[in-house]
């Protein structure tokens, strides 16, 4: 271990080698997705992201020789769900190849984590649904996906090295948009459409999404309490999150279904405009929003970030229906792919809403738990 240091992120000069090191590490990778600067100042602020005060913290980085070679954040909340739930997260991990590095590191989180109470870790996971889970451990060779991990491929035998095993794996399909589907989809899709107490809401412009954000974000609750590590926003959260994303988002791919006017489901999609990102690396001034603007816009795959059914509405058909008109909305603006973005592994009825179209399973993740010793 000689030669390595690890130290907490404390000062502002810290913190800009802390967000740097992944665009050093990664500078020759072609399928590396920068993270933007500006959004990383934010992220990895105590006093700007809101998100902290739910959690203990810490911000760690190591250095082999005095250079920055390692880096890793890790969460313990303040107010378990549950009294079972004494986990450490450990998240935006990065690192060289360097298994002295990393060990150091996992080193320092467990003294940390059994500090706090903790008697296990899990990871790579973030501070909400918005942040990336797992590392990719398949599909290497593919362009990367907005919103997970796009860690080195060494980085999953690094972290088993020192004891982590699998906990879940999430998956990623593609599938070729359809211009027709297998008889039963059509007919479900007819019968649905004749129930007259369902509406599909469609949007022209944001303006027409702000009365139905909240809502959603609730229903977003509702129905991802049932998810891998998901944590409840609160209504700061709600806000937050809906004056984040508004901005981004392409009112002709939100599709919301309400029964006798309530909101009962959801699907967002997202045009791909990670070429744009590429391109920036990873700054916005002097020509990074016009790439990012020119990539969104000529996009040929349309990804599903966020979607949710009501449970006592569940297997009537609105999956269908949501997804017709998506592929509709996709087909109409000359798109050519869809992605399902990240499914859990063990989620049989979502992945075959994308076998039912030969959709090819292209990544994989995996989030990784360890026993913390005693």
């Amino acid at each position: 271990m000689d030669h390595i240091i690890v130290r907490e992120v404390l000062s502002r000069s810290e913190l800009k080698k802390f967000i740097s090191l992944p665009h050093k590490i990664h500078k020759t990778e072609k399928n590396w997705l920068p993270t933007m600067y500006t959004d990383d100042r934010k992220l990895f602020s105590k006093s700007r992201n809101r998100y902290f005060r739910h959690y203990h913290s810490i911000l760690l980085l190591a250095y082999r020789d005095r250079i920055p070679a390692g880096r890793v954040v890790a969460l313990v909340r303040k107010d378990p769900d549950a009294e079972t739930d004494r986990s450490c997260r450990f998240c935006y991990m990065d690192a060289y190849d360097d298994p002295q590095v990393v060990h150091a590191l996992v080193e320092r989180i467990e003294i940390w984590a059994r500090e706090k109470g903790a008697d296990r870790i899990i990871g790579p996971l973030g501070f909400s649904i918005k942040d990336p889970h797992g590392f990719q451990v398949e599909g290497f060779g593919y362009p990367p996906i907005i919103a997970t991990a796009n860690n080195s491929p060494w980085m999953p035998r690094l972290i088993e090295n020192e004891g982590f095993e699998k906990d879940i794996d999430l998956v990623n399909y593609v599938i070729d948009i359809p211009e027709e589907y297998p008889p039963f989809y059509r007919k479900a899709f007819e019968r649905i459409l004749g129930n007259r107490k369902i509406r599909i809401v469609e949007f022209r412009n944001r303006k027409d999404i702000k009365p139905y954000i909240i809502q959603g974000l609730e229903l977003m609750n509702e129905t991802y309490s049932e998810h891998y590590g998901y944590i409840s926003m609160t209504d700061e959260d709600k806000q937050e999150f809906a004056r984040e994303y508004l901005p981004v988002l392409d009112p002709e791919f939100i599709k919301i279904v309400e029964y006798d006017g309530e909101i009962v489901s959801f699907i967002i999609g997202l045009p791909d405009f990670n070429q744009g990102i590429i391109a920036s690396k990873g700054r916005l001034l002097p020509l990074g929003f016009i790439r990012i603007l020119r990539s969104f816009k000529r996009s040929k795959k349309l990804i599903f970030v966020l979607g949710g059914i009501k449970k006592s509405f569940r297997g009537m058909g609105l999956d269908i229906l949501m997804a017709v008109r998506m592929f509709e909305s996709g087909l109409k603006h000359k798109m050519e792919f869809i992605d399902s973005h990240l499914i859990v592994e063990s989620n049989q009825k979502m992945r075959a809403e994308f076998e039912i179209f030969n959709g090819k399973l292209i990544k994989r993740f995996r989030i990784y738990k360890k026993t913390i010793r005693t």
